[in-house]
């Protein structure tokens, strides 16, 4: 691969990939032998994240378009080779974290993936791609289900560091590109509707009126 031409995304948006894409691959080795390698590299690179997750989905029957997007990751990689994660010794003690999920993202069983990046000060230090339990029947529940897991991971992060003697100077913020999600995490008017949700997401609204949490609306743009 290190004479093939580097491409500036790890995936493509189109076509849509699913189990049925293309051809059986005739060296599935090969295949789950990228995949396991990726799996490692994203340990340190989110930018791969929710395409590794992605393909690593496949491994038990990857076809031809599943090859050529795997190597398309590793086209990415060969024109970010200088890509990595830089943490400063004076970034604020705050943490921050963007949180996201792909409504319907499989074509094959209609259930979302959840991703979240979480900041502490400009450098990421925690970060995830993952698909949900079950389908969502709307995208504030996808949307709304995502925000739980990254306030889960808050939680365990900002415990971490109170033991390591660290005290964060504001409440940690989720933002959040749903506005259904956004108001559901803090309006429980809202939450007559969402009965079908699973009762260990709703410690959301407990966080936020506390106010050890704040989940505020970013634009999909932004």
């Amino acid at each position: 691969m290190i004479d093939y031409k580097p491409v500036s995304t790890p995936m493509s948006p189109k076509p849509k990939l699913s189990l049925t894409s293309g051809t059986l691959f005739d060296d599935p080795s090969k295949y789950r032998m990228v995949l396991g390698s990726l799996q490692y590299l994203s340990f340190t690179r989110p930018d791969i994240a929710y395409a590794v997750n992605k393909m690593s989905q496949f491994m038990h029957r990857p076809t031809d378009m599943h090859w050529q997007d795997a190597k398309q990751i590793l086209r990415y990689l060969a024109r970010t080779l200088s890509h990595g994660i830089y943490l400063r010794p004076n970034a604020p003690l705050a943490l921050h974290a963007y949180s996201d999920a792909d409504w319907t993202g499989d074509s094959d069983d209609m259930v979302s993936t959840n991703a979240y990046l979480i900041y502490l000060g400009s450098a990421p230090v925690s970060w995830s791609s993952k698909k949900q339990r079950g389908v969502a029947c709307s995208s504030t529940e996808a949307e709304y289900r995502a925000v739980a897991n990254t306030t889960a991971e808050l939680r365990w992060l900002t415990s971490l560091l109170t033991e390591l003697g660290v005290r964060l100077p504001t409440s940690p913020v989720v933002y959040c590109d749903n506005v259904g999600a956004t108001y559901l995490c803090a309006n429980l008017v809202f939450h007559s509707r969402m009965k079908h949700i699973a009762l260990d997401y709703h410690f959301i609204r407990e966080q936020v009126q506390s106010g050890e949490l704040r989940v505020e609306h970013v634009s999909t743009k932004d």
